[in-house]
């Protein structure tokens, strides 16, 4: 059994998850996740590591809740206890000496870019971090952006900070900014990836996405989080979860994504966790 260190909701829908896992913190990197299961029956949910402390041994993930296992997790308190948090799972993101990183996070990808920039960082890159939301209510994790960034953008839908409007304005942004990219890192929903690599693809920049299928073992058994990379059938769970974004058919994705969207409902409704939202 997981201890649950903290577990706080940081803005609407959106909780900071912090769990003692000595053996995932040891060896935890950016880009990896872990699969937790809220109790004994919930359901296999894939987390990306957003921060790890290897001395303490904890872990931390950020969840949206939306569903009957995610609304568990929500109901956690310090000292509660977990039966899975396996992991760490898939591949790292490359961390290399590339000039200047634009890196990208949007709801829960605030917090799994976070590491990824954090590295990048280390690694001597001029860091770009540019965080989006539909307001600023729903941005968090600004002050630790700035410890590790050389500038930190904001976009909200509603214009109540930074930029008004979504990723589709990426490019105008970067010409007013003044800022050229030599890569672009991106953490979000679906949309928001799949229109940051719309919008790089014309400028030729490597723009890589982190893809969050739904996914039951972890490991690549059983094939449900398969999507297609150029051409090619690629399992998220052990060949990414990053994967290069003008590469990604974005249309397969989006249709596999909705397939299971009336056995979601089930058990959110028969959990009695609906009443929570």
């Amino acid at each position: 059994m997981y201890r649950v260190i903290e577990r706080r909701m940081i803005v609407p829908n959106l909780h900071e998850f912090v769990v003692e896992a000595p053996e995932v913190a040891k060896s935890i990197n950016p880009g990896n996740f872990v699969i937790v299961r809220p109790d004994e029956n919930g359901e296999r949910v894939p987390l990306s590591g957003a921060d790890w402390n290897r001395e303490a041994g904890t872990v931390t993930c950020i969840f949206m809740q939306v569903g009957a296992s995610t609304s568990k997790l929500a109901r956690l308190k310090p000292g509660d206890t977990i039966p899975t948090f396996a992991g760490p799972l898939g591949r790292e993101t490359e961390i290399g000496a590339f000039g200047t990183v634009l890196c990208v996070g949007g709801c829960y990808g605030i917090g799994s870019v976070y590491p990824i920039a954090r590295a990048l960082k280390e690694k001597g890159n001029t860091i770009v971090s540019m965080l989006e939301a539909r307001s600023a209510y729903l941005l968090y994790w600004q002050e630790k952006f700035k410890e590790i960034s050389d500038r930190v953008i904001e976009i909200t839908r509603d214009g109540t900070a930074g930029y008004k409007g979504h990723l589709t304005r990426l490019s105008e942004i970067l010409t007013l900014e003044k800022i050229k990219p030599d890569r672009v890192i991106v953490n979000g929903c679906t949309f928001q990836m799949m229109k940051a690599s719309e919008m790089t693809r014309p400028l030729g920049i490597k723009t890589m996405v982190n893809m969050n299928p739904i996914m039951i073992d972890g490991t690549g058994m059983c094939g449900v989080c398969r999507l297609s990379v150029a051409g090619k059938t690629k399992f998220a769970c052990v060949d990414g979860p990053d994967f290069d974004g003008h590469e990604v058919d974005w249309k397969e994705f989006l249709n596999r994504r909705r397939t299971y969207n009336p056995e979601e409902v089930h058990p959110l409704r028969k959990s009695g966790c609906a009443s929570h939202f």
